[in-house]
């Protein structure tokens, strides 16, 4: 058995008499509100452009900027959680997400706003891996499943509420209340811990090695980075600015991997995908993010530009379906404990390839009922497929290998997020050119709407392909158990 990495694990505490449920819901509440932070603001853009006097571009850096830093600090976590205790992690990382929320409440300029959601996303960057790894470590794999849906329930319940909470506040506050009301929760959340959270690890402190760090952030943040400009107003694909930094970005990635490969303590241990189910689920994980993230945002595209509603109306409308996404997924979790992964995922997998076909066929004339109920289905099913299969995976893994796997996933999450994103946007965009190239009244507003339901079918279409690929997949799934050391 190969032994690299051995040593940059965690050392275990003795947990007989560790009580389990405080220190879950330490995490989650400060878990819930560092992801809703994530989704809360982007409602405000538009009296933010007005306020502090900035082009759209400028201020697509407070969400670029966020996915970006979360994207950079991820794949450190690895080292980092084998640096520091779980308290000492977890009291970090809300201090820094407090620190950036009062920042970003008080700020006079963009620059100061820029900066303090800067260091919200160092929080969360830093958070949910140590909340994944440290529900690998406090509880045995027979019982990963219920606890990794409660991490589920928070995940998808926090940012499938920001838009819809944020319209509310903006109805009669102004824009920083959202972080006002957001500040007591997270300090609340310092003091439960405090109280309650437990080391669950002992620090092994390995060697630093500067270069992987160097070219994990040059590759993650320059992939990133180029995925989330496409739309930012530089140019598309055809701008230097885009590809340049996604050329420098794999590159670097190709170099990182190659090293991880070579050094005695690597930064992020790729040999975790040595194990068959730890790399199914990867490649699941990428397909279901791009998938999830692509229909958060083409919906709303469809919402506002064909049907003409409001964003809080197009926010009202997806809500139910996040919110059962994150209220099942408990539920998921103990099935998984019951039954394994197959009973979940194969189904799942086939009623999500149902979903994105009749996605397809959405037009004008489709009924928000229709929507709705399409919304909620698909919700549920990437609900069945999401939470088991990442247990699963990381099931299989040797404890050593837990900080790695938690890292592993948790970037890759956030790379098919930002690609998937701009992936799908892009190719809506060029449907609707398509269309009104060919339209004889280009500028009318049922033509428009037209070429808006043209791009969102095109898109979707490619999301059918990617359900194709996600059932195949599912179908070599199969149940693991935690090798020994």
């Amino acid at each position: 058995m190969n032994t690299a990495g051995a040593s940059a694990a965690s050392a275990p505490f003795d947990l007989g008499n560790v009580k389990r449920l405080p220190i879950l819901i330490s995490l989650i509440i400060g878990a819930f509100f560092s992801i809703l932070n994530e989704t809360l603001l982007n409602i405000a853009f538009p009296e933010l452009m007005i306020e502090l006097n900035v082009s759209a571009p400028t201020l697509q850096w407070l969400a670029t900027g966020y996915m970006l830093v979360v994207g950079v600090l991820v794949p450190a976590s690895a080292l980092l959680v084998q640096w520091f205790t779980t308290r000492q992690m977890f009291l970090g990382a809300m201090t820094l997400f407090s620190i950036g929320t009062l920042v970003c409440g008080t700020a006079p300029e963009f620059g100061f706003l820029l900066a303090g959601r800067l260091l919200q996303a160092a929080g969360t960057g830093l958070m949910l891996p140590v909340m994944m790894n440290t529900i690998l470590v406090l509880y045995p794999p027979e019982k990963r499943g219920a606890a990794m849906g409660s991490i589920g329930l928070v995940i998808m319940f926090a940012p499938a509420i920001g838009p819809t909470l944020s319209g509310l506040i903006l109805e009669s506050l102004q824009w920083r209340w959202l972080f006002y009301m957001v500040l007591p929760f997270a300090l609340f959340s310092i003091v439960f811990a405090s109280i309650y959270l437990k080391n669950v690890s002992q620090p092994t402190k390995p060697k630093v090695d500067v270069i992987s760090i160097v070219l994990s952030t040059l590759g993650f943040g320059g992939i990133v980075y180029g995925f989330s400009s496409t739309g930012e107003g530089h140019g598309g694909w055809s701008s230097p600015e885009v590809y340049g930094t996604i050329i420098v970005g794999a590159v670097a990635l190709l170099l990182f991997v190659l090293r991880q490969l070579r050094v005695k303590e690597p930064l992020m241990d790729i040999r975790a995908f040595r194990f068959p189910m730890f790399t199914l689920t990867a490649i699941l994980l990428i397909i279901m993010m791009m998938t999830l993230f692509s229909t958060m945002a083409l919906l709303p595209f469809l919402f506002q530009g064909a049907l003409g509603m409001t964003v809080f109306a197009s926010g009202l409308l997806m809500l139910p379906g996040s919110l059962l996404n994150g209220l099942i997924s408990p539920l998921t979790g103990k099935l998984f404990d019951k039954f394994g992964p197959r009973a979940l995922v194969i189904p799942g997998a086939a009623f999500l390839l149902v979903l994105m076909w009749f996605f397809t066929r959405v037009d004008i004339h489709t009924s928000k009922v229709e929507f709705l109920i399409l919304h909620i289905c698909m919700m549920v099913a990437i609900s069945m497929i999401m939470m088991p299969t990442q247990t699963n995976g990381l099931n299989q893994l040797p404890p050593r290998y837990y900080p790695h796997g938690t890292a592993i996933l948790n970037t890759l999450q956030q790379v098919a997020g930002a690609i998937g994103v701009a992936f799908f946007i892009g190719i809506m965009s060029s449907g609707q050119r398509r269309f009104l190239e060919s339209s004889t009244a280009p500028a009318s507003p049922a033509q428009l709407a037209e070429a808006t339901v043209a791009g969102v079918h095109n898109a979707f279409l490619y999301g059918f392909g990617f359900a194709v690929v996600a059932l195949v997949l599912a179908l070599f799934i199969k149940r693991t158990k935690t090798p020994a050391q």
